[in-house]
């Protein structure tokens, strides 16, 4: 029975790749010179320390670019609300979301039975699992969770005939 997963996955080089670019640019630019603005990466986050809200909002534009540039869909950052830190520092989280969550998961295949396509979705764990009898439903099945106005980049992987 021919099936695919749709999944959602970040290449984690790539994003690490732009925050060096991000970085290079920071000391070369001449708006920066003097500051103590920084951006660094743990497991799924990155995280921004800048002098103030304009350096915040300079240095943020400067990671979408960056990311737009190394091919990563800038759907996977979720920002969080800057806060203060230590003196006049503003600090912000920016969570870079991977895998299909629940909620996301619970509503994709609800439209996929809603739609009537002859196809069966299964959630296991962070990816979903369509199957079906014919190969043109599950591609009829694509092109319906394309349209969906879902806020995290998908990707359709392990397609089996």
């Amino acid at each position: 029975m021919p099936s695919f997963d749709i999944v959602s996955k970040i290449d984690t080089t790539a994003v690490d790749n732009a925050l060096a670019g991000v970085t290079k640019e920071m000391d070369v630019r001449y708006d920066f010179k003097g500051s103590h603005c920084e951006v660094s990466r743990t497991e799924d986050a990155i995280l921004i320390k800048a002098d103030d809200e304009l350096k915040r909002r300079q240095v943020e534009e400067l990671i979408v670019t960056h990311l737009t540039r190394k091919g990563v869909d800038t759907k996977a950052l979720e920002f969080e609300k800057p806060e203060q830190a230590g003196g006049n520092s503003v600090r912000q989280t920016v969570q870079v979301r991977q895998g299909v969550h629940r909620e996301v998961a619970q509503k994709i295949v609800k439209a996929i039975k809603g739609a009537k396509l002859k196809t069966q979705a299964a959630i296991q764990g962070e990816e979903i699992r369509v199957s079906g009898k014919k190969r043109d439903d599950l591609q009829a099945t694509m092109a319906m969770i394309k349209a969906l106005d879902i806020d995290l980049p998908l990707q359709y992987e392990n397609f089996r005939d």
